[in-house]
């Protein structure tokens, strides 16, 4: 665990303990407080989730999405758990990476939460360190578009757009538009 995810749960665990013990102090806003809480909630989802790519081909991806999930990448959608996993699966096997160590940041979040269901857009770039003695290099950059709802109290991803800028796999290019902008909370 890193100290800056430590530090943010016991934040969120302070907030916790607050919003319990200070519900009926005068001037204390519980829906500010618990706003706050569902935003790191949602970071936290956010950063396990890309933390894992470039890592362990045994990452259960589904477990960020609810049972009836619809991911859109670069124009190819998938439905369900099932068919998300697949496509985790097929990229592993059709666009590998070069040797070296891969991290993907996740910069620029703007989240917006609505009660039970919230959205988020953020940057995604993806860096490949190829040489202990050489800089590292870009390998992909684009954005992703998510629609989440709360379910049993966790913060679950119900429909993601991702939308490459650069770096695009193989396997999308047939598929591919480019978009400048989505809103995620209209149906297709």
């Amino acid at each position: 665990m890193t100290n800056r995810r430590r530090l943010m749960g016991l934040g969120a665990a302070l907030a916790g303990l607050t919003l319990a013990g200070c519900q009926q102090a005068p001037g204390v806003d519980a829906a500010a407080m618990q706003h706050v809480i569902d935003r790191v909630a949602i970071e936290d989802l956010l950063d396990d989730y890309y933390a894992n790519f470039g890592g362990s081909a045994n990452e259960d991806f589904a477990k960020y999405y609810t049972e009836d999930a619809t991911f859109d990448v670069n124009g190819l959608i998938y439905h369900g758990h099932k068919e998300i996993v697949g496509l985790y699966d097929t990229l592993g096997d059709q666009d590998a990476l070069p040797p070296g160590t891969f991290h993907m940041l996740v910069t620029n979040p703007q989240i917006k939460i609505d009660g039970d269901t919230a959205t988020a857009k953020v940057l995604w770039t993806g860096v490949m360190n190829d040489k202990i003695d050489g800089p590292p290099h870009f390998q992909e950059q684009g954005r992703e578009y998510d629609l989440l709802v709360k379910q049993d109290g966790k913060w679950l991803i119900k429909k993601r757009v991702v939308i490459a800028d650069s770096g695009l796999p193989k396997m999308f290019r047939k598929t591919y538009t480019p978009r400048k902008d989505f809103d995620v909370t209209k149906e297709d």
